[in-house]
């Protein structure tokens, strides 16, 4: 009797699983295009390590941005450098100085992509080269660490913090949510804001898991070079030495356990572990 009730409880649930799989809806579709936000040309370079690990030295840092496809919706990670650095020469004067070939409402314009329709804006953290051109996405919700979100709205925040590119948000006239600790962006796990901070209080990075390319962590600047990254090396403007490394270890501990493809946003080398625009990873 016994039997054949488990063979009855069997058959049935053999009978639901094709039921229940055509319930299931079908995964959206996920790409990452890179974009780009400009080139920082670094005179000091040793401002990049509190042990002085670079005396002397120089380099160009590229600024990335990147265009997440989900589905019908569309994600911006990092807002590169103001587009008032368009076409401006490089300097000697102070630690760095940046210019700007192309905006990104231009190279979304090549992809038949307007402001408005931009769904959602995330960014890694405060500084200027990641947040210049937010203003031109008013209608997306913005995703911001929390404490970085914090010391712009604070009255006592350090001179150093600029409000100004996210004045729309801090005012009301957008959707924001500060990010406390990890995000998952869309619901489905695929598109992840971890939280890493240490380079300022609010600091977070990318996991963008791919169908085709698999996950990819993109490190806002958690490292800022390859050779940043494989020292932990500590810029001497971070705001916290022990998350800093802290975060190096969750970083490269996830980047191990899940296989990803690793992009450090600043350094040329890695430009080509994706497609090169107008083309997308899937």
């Amino acid at each position: 009797m016994i039997g054949k009730a488990v063979i009855t409880i069997a058959a049935a649930l053999a009978l639901a699983t094709p039921a229940l799989a055509q319930d299931r809806p079908a995964a959206a579709k996920l790409s990452l295009t890179r974009l780009d936000c400009g080139t920082v040309r670094v005179n000091r370079l040793n401002a990049f390590s509190d042990t002085e690990a670079y005396p002397g030295q120089s380099r160009d840092l590229t600024v990335g941005c990147y265009l997440i496809r989900h589905g019908d919706q569309l994600m911006l990670w990092d807002l590169g450098l103001p587009t008032a650095l368009k076409g401006a020469a490089f300097n000697t004067d102070g630690d760095m100085s940046a210019t700007v070939r192309t905006s990104l409402v231009e190279q979304l314009a090549e992809l038949g992509i307007k402001p408005e329709e931009i769904d959602v804006v995330g960014v890694s953290h405060f500084h200027f080269d990641h947040i210049g051109q937010l203003p031109d996405f008013p209608a997306a919700k913005l995703y911001i660490g929390k404490r970085d979100w914090d010391w712009l709205i604070d009255s006592g925040r350090p001179a150093w913090v600029n409000p100004q590119p996210f004045t729309h948000w801090i005012g009301g006239g957008g959707a924001v949510e500060p990010v406390e600790r990890d995000k998952d962006i869309f619901g489905d796990g695929r598109v992840m804001m971890l939280d890493m901070p240490g380079h300022t209080p609010g600091h977070h990075v990318l996991l963008v898991r791919l169908a085709g390319m698999g996950p990819v962590l993109l490190s806002g600047d958690q490292a800022h070079f390859q050779e940043n990254y494989d020292s932990e090396g500590v810029p001497e403007f971070n705001t916290d030495r022990a998350q800093t490394l802290a975060s190096f270890d969750r970083f490269k501990g996830l980047a191990k356990n899940l296989g990803a493809t690793v992009i450090i946003q600043h350094e040329p080398r890695d430009v080509a572990k994706l497609p090169p625009f107008p083309k997308a990873a899937e």
